[in-house]
């Protein structure tokens, strides 16, 4: 395979063409500098690009290979890190112009392990301001486009590490989920994003030990490959109190699922999200095709229509927490967006929260009880289609005006609120050739089963990344 084409090559591939010396770690770090240098002009995917330092770590894996050192399951894989997420001399700029320079001194425990695990680093994927944005961009870059559509978003908030993903950038890139911030963009740009149960991923830097809204996860061209870098970065660290009971977790052979042993229900709108009625017609014609496939196959869902109020009372509070003294010592260099989102906590009561959080409880407890009759629901990934950039927000939905800018979540933050693990897939395309996505949901700690149930989908049904044209 020439150098060019090397981009076209999973992670696994990556990794296992490595360990064989079918080529060199330096080959697929220069596969994939060439492929930024001529794509991300138009995508803006990358805020920052790091060619010497990732060369170098390529040259040093390299020479571990010569030496017959142990080798990490991604040695010699060039991957994105969101521009979120700490990485030691890497710019970290978390999309704002007041972190514009800033080089930490120290990797994110998942950066840490991806490094451990042979990763190379090549870049941080572009992200809008502290992650608060239905589109990816910001005053140091961006638009991110969509690879399908140059007008159309990535999505938000790891719209970069989407793109840089679905365009063949890198084979595999980490990213955040707060409200669906790894599955809306794994949506619009048809690849897979997985967000794992809360404490899959320690964070030991997390301002609020035991909170589990957001966690970290990654976006892939393909399940094994988001199977692998969960299997990278995975297992308890003290310091996160939400991961001390999580044993070390292994890829499962993702093959070795009897899908007449599921039991599957599917929600086009979880009973509460309100959705694009193009995409919902296409849903439910995925769900038609899909009956028969499994031992258990009904339409249901938990009862959630508590969880907007939940969800939007409890996001407040926690990013006025974070960025409250932000907002009050230089909101005049914030986005609109940014400095809406930090002021809606402002005026929050404890009462407020603690009524918010007893309904997450409740919401919590009737999917348990769900899901003691099934073991995946499958919704939406996102309740719109892909929109202009030039939109910025999404305000409506079939013409009706929704409450918030946040609310177009819905089908997403649902699941967020209570912990369960999920993933989106590629199920199938607008008509205007724009993918759609799956979500599927399973118990917490049920990684296995999920990815499993991914895997089938992918394999038998064809619900897997697709090239875009021209690209």
């Amino acid at each position: 395979m020439s150098t060019p084409d090397l981009f076209r090559l999973s992670a696994t591939e990556m990794a296992e063409g490595v360990r064989t010396r079918r080529f060199r770690a330096r080959d697929l770090v220069a596969a994939s500098l060439e492929r930024i240098a001529a794509l991300d002009g138009g995508l803006k995917s990358f805020i920052t690009v790091a060619p010497d330092a990732a060369l170098a770590a390529a040259e040093m894996a390299d020479r571990q290979v010569e030496a017959g050192s142990p080798l990490g399951p991604l040695h010699g894989v060039p991957v994105g890190v969101k521009d979120l997420t700490l990485t030691a001399g890497l710019r970290t700029t978390y999309g704002s112009t007041l972190y514009a320079d800033l080089i930490p001194d120290t990797d994110d425990l998942s950066v840490a392990r991806l490094k451990a695990a042979g990763a190379i680093i090549v870049g941080k994927t572009n992200t809008p301001e502290f992650g608060f944005g239905a589109i990816t961009g910001n005053e140091l870059c961006g638009p991110t486009a969509n690879p399908y559509d140059l007008d159309k978003t990535s999505g938000g908030s790891s719209g970069g590490s989407a793109a840089a993903v679905a365009a063949g950038l890198v084979p595999l890139a980490q990213g955040t989920d707060f409200g669906g911030s790894v599955r809306t963009p794994a949506s619009f740009c048809g690849v897979v994003g997985l967000r794992p149960t809360p404490g899959r991923i320690p964070s030991p830097g997390r301002a609020l030990a035991w909170d589990g809204l957001a966690t970290q996860g990654f976006l892939a061209r393909d399940v094994a490959d988001a199977a692998l870098a969960l299997a990278a970065v995975s297992g308890p660290d003290p310091r996160d109190p939400t991961s001390l009971p999580v044993p070390v977790w292994t890829v499962p052979d993702l093959d070795a699922l009897d899908p007449m042993s599921l039991r599957v229900a599917w929600s086009t709108d979880l009973g509460s999200a309100l959705i694009d009625l193009g995409l919902a017609e296409r849903f439910e014609a995925v769900m038609r095709g899909l009956d028969g496939r499994f031992g258990h196959f009904v339409e249901a869902t938990p009862d959630c229509r508590e969880a907007s109020a939940a969800f939007g009372t409890l996001r407040a509070a926690h990013i006025f927490h974070t960025y409250g003294r932000t907002l009050e010592q230089d909101g005049d260099r914030l986005s609109p967006s940014v400095a809406w989102n930090i002021a809606r906590g402002k005026g929050l009561t404890a009462a407020d929260y603690l009524r918010a959080e007893a309904q997450r409880s409740a919401l919590y407890r009737r999917f348990a009880v769900f899901f003691r009759d099934h073991d995946i629901l499958m919704t939406l990934s996102a309740s719109v289609p892909p929109f202009p950039n030039a939109q910025g927000d999404v305000t409506e939905i079939n013409g009706f005006r929704l409450s918030t800018i946040i609310d177009y979540l819905a089908i997403t933050y649902t699941v967020s609120l209570i912990g369960f693990p999920c993933l989106s897939i590629p199920c199938g395309w607008t008509a205007d050739g724009l993918p759609i996505g799956l979500q599927l949901i399973a118990r917490p700690y049920e990684e296995d089963r999920l990815l499993r149930c991914a895997r089938f989908l992918e394999r038998e049904m064809g619900f897997r990344h697709r090239w875009p044209e021209g690209l």
